[in-house]
């Protein structure tokens, strides 16, 4: 993630970090299914058993696209990159947890901090657009990975978009979703005033393409839809 006026990453402290597993699961209905189907897109975009190193950018928290991608594709590497250590610290456990540390590099940081010379054949940015601000902050992260990707490389990007306020079924269905997993209604209020707070998701699919496209990725295809949440696979043009 690019540094803000208010760092997304201060978002993500211990406590956040904590509950991340179950509560994405909550918060976005299809959380594992998201990321199972991004290594598939992935692998067929770039042909099953090829070898491949693929950046994370985001990886934060359950390391969930790694794992998916590891099970799938036993020839790739990763190189995982957050810049909130809790969040990195706990995805850090889950790839111990999966004996996948062997397999991934962890930075601390930004994509911007990595060698300007690296050469990733894919990457993924999922769950982290919706939390930058402002479209300068969001294209900056796209050229920034842009820049370490081939030659036609793919890319998986996912996450919220529509401005929250402007979907209030949506928005009365999210609200459903965590009340049919036990929260009270006090607790659905508060997890409102979250979602509501400290996130900018660009607006419509149409502005995720267009910020694709003005970061040198082309037609993005999506391929995985929940509520607010959508998830596209691009490819560098040059």
């Amino acid at each position: 993630m690019t540094q803000l006026a208010i760092d997304p990453a201060g978002k993500f402290d211990n406590s956040r970090a904590n509950e991340y597993a179950r509560q994405s699961r909550i918060a976005l209905a299809g959380y594992d299914a998201c990321h199972d189907l991004s290594a598939c897109m992935l692998a067929a975009s770039l042909g099953p058993s090829r070898p491949a190193k693929v950046l994370v950018v985001g990886a934060g928290g359950t390391a969930q696209e790694i794992i998916a991608m590891a099970a799938l594709e036993p020839s790739w590497n990763f190189t995982a990159v957050d810049p909130s250590e809790p969040m990195l610290d706990a995805a850090t456990q889950h790839l111990r947890a999966n004996d996948l540390l062997h397999r991934t590099r962890i930075h601390l940081g930004h994509v911007e901090d990595l060698p300007a010379d690296a050469s990733f054949d894919a990457a993924t940015l999922i769950g982290v657009l919706h939390h930058l601000a402002g479209d300068t902050a969001k294209q900056q992260i796209l050229q920034s990975i842009h820049a370490r990707l081939k030659p036609g490389a793919p890319l998986i990007v996912a996450g919220n978009h529509y401005a929250y306020d402007s979907q209030p079924l949506l928005l009365q269905a999210w609200s459903q979703r965590w009340r049919q997993q036990g929260a009270t209604a006090e607790e659905v209020q508060a997890k409102l005033g979250k979602i509501l707070q400290g996130a900018d998701p660009p607006h419509s699919e149409a502005a995720v393409q267009a910020l694709l496209h003005d970061a040198g990725f082309g037609e993005a295809t999506r391929f995985f839809s929940s509520l607010f949440w959508g998830a596209w696979l691009t490819c560098k043009l040059s």
